[in-house]
């Protein structure tokens, strides 16, 4: 299939302000470190610095917590809930509001197209808090046990892949049942969490209601460890996730881990196989495959397997890899130098294992983090690509016969976080949804979110709900709970 040439579509830069570094925002004003360090945050696209980012000590942690905890007795917690919801509200329209720049800082701070943090990102964010202001003054009605109360003090620690997403997926919860936070972004993707405190002050957030709090792993062990935190909330890798576990096993403290994932999407003979290429696609290389929930396993009915291959090939040839800030680029940088070499590794033992490797031969930038997109075939269940989570741009295939087949395939992994079906029959795809062990399964599309449902997983994919009136459950506790 021929790619039509387009002129380049820049996304001007002009519209974010940058300021050479920055503190930490604590109890509503930003401030300077006590005895933590800086680091730089780089452009993944051009390797430019960006700015310079205060790694936090364990004495900023705390100052943040007792900030957290005077605002939440003090203001937060005795707030009506139709008040909170005011607020929350007042946030998602100025996330609404400001939506150019927030695209644009996320594009430059994580890599991912502008047209996906414009189109996704931003809106979906700003959702999420418009659907949590609509619940906080009805907590009572969402099915959530007697007198639903906030925990108190909520510890969030998000990942770099949907910086401000995974923020609006934490924060507004939390705020809506009553919860104050103390939130650490990625290192490497801190700057829309930063812009965030900004909006935080525009809209008369109550001083420490909400704190952010920037650093490396040494700074999220500290919100982990910290004994006035009620409640963490993280998203991140499985091995991270176990640690947190056993942290804070034995302790007073609740938890949510959103963790890894090896998706299984089931490709059936009777599926529209054009759409369904479409929804691999997206599936796997939607953000360059930096999605926890990506599809990055394809189950193909046997008989139709070489026909989606070949269908599927010509479809990644058009895909544009480049610019982020190009409105034209399909595929952005990779996040990170070190994210990169991990998917080189993984990729290169696909190739010693035996599967066979292709990618649509674009051409790279000559600066940054770049993978092309690569599909693996001749793949086997016990290769490490059919096993471990890569978290880049990379499809391995796989062939099945029958339902019970695909379903056997699907679920041989440590992870359970979700699964697409493609099939044109219904009760097929109510069989395999009762079958498949995962907490999200698509039918007949992939990746497509909304603040109204669940999320989650189960296995090593961690434990818990984000979104949704079950979301809402982890942020409170009632007299049916304790």
């Amino acid at each position: 299939m021929a790619k039509f040439e387009y002129a380049p579509a820049p996304e001007s830069r002009a519209v974010v302000d940058l300021a050479p570094s920055y503190g930490l925002f604590i109890n509503g004003e930003f401030t300077e470190s006590q005895g933590g360090s800086a680091f730089k945050t780089v452009n993944p696209a051009t390797e430019e610095v960006l700015s310079e980012v205060t790694d936090a000590s364990a004495a900023d942690v705390d100052r943040a917590v007792v900030a957290a905890r005077r605002a939440h007795n003090g203001v937060w917690g005795r707030m009506s809930g139709a008040d909170r919801g005011k607020y929350l509200f007042r946030i998602a329209r100025i996330l609404q509001e400001r939506a150019r720049e927030f695209a644009v800082l996320e594009t430059l701070d994580n890599g991912k197209p502008i047209k996906e943090s414009r189109d996704v990102d931003v809106p979906l964010a700003a959702a999420h808090f418009f659907y949590h202001a609509g619940w906080a003054d009805k907590l009572e009605y969402a099915g959530l046990g007697t007198n639903p109360r906030a925990h108190g003090v909520v510890g969030q620690v998000i990942p770099w892949n949907f910086p401000l997403l995974m923020l609006a997926w934490k924060i507004a919860p939390a705020l809506a049942t009553g919860n104050t936070v103390v939130l650490k972004p990625a290192e490497t993707t801190p700057l829309t969490a930063l812009l965030f405190a900004d909006v935080v002050q525009q809209a008369d957030l109550p001083p420490g209601v909400v704190n952010i709090v920037t650093g490396a792993g040494a700074t999220g062990q500290a919100i982990v460890d910290h004994p006035d935190i009620d409640k963490l909330a993280f998203t991140g890798s499985t091995g991270v996730g176990k640690m947190i576990a056993r942290s804070i096993a034995g302790t007073r403290k609740k938890a949510t881990l959103e963790l890894g994932g090896k998706a299984a999407n089931i490709i059936f003979e009777d599926a529209a196989i054009d759409q369904a290429v479409e929804g691999i696609v997206n599936g796997i290389f939607f953000n360059q495959g930096h999605v926890c929930c990506a599809g990055s396993r394809l189950l193909v009915q046997e008989n139709i397997a070489e026909d989606v291959e070949r269908r599927l090939k010509r479809r990644l040839q058009t895909l544009r890899v480049g610019d982020p800030l190009d409105k034209n680029t399909d595929v952005g940088a990779i996040n990170s130098k070190a994210q990169l070499s991990r998917i080189t590794e993984l990729t290169a033992a696909g190739e010693a294992e035996g599967a066979q490797r292709w990618d649509n031969g674009c051409e790279l930038p000559a600066k940054g983090f770049w993978f092309r997109p690569t599909v693996f075939t001749g793949v086997s269940q016990t290769h490490r690509i059919a096993q471990e989570e890569i978290f880049g741009p990379v499809l391995s295939v796989l062939t099945f016969r029958t339902p019970q087949e695909a379903v056997a395939k699907a679920n041989n992994t440590p992870y359970g976080l979700s699964a697409g079906v493609w099939t044109e029959k219904g009760s097929r795809i109510l069989w395999m949804a009762d079958q498949l062990r995962a907490g999200v399964v698509w039918a007949n599309t992939f990746n497509k979110f909304d603040p109204t449902s669940p999320f989650g997983g189960y296995k090593e994919s961690g434990y818990g709900r984000e979104g949704g009136r079950h979301g809402l459950s982890a942020y409170v506790t009632t007299e049916s709970n304790g």
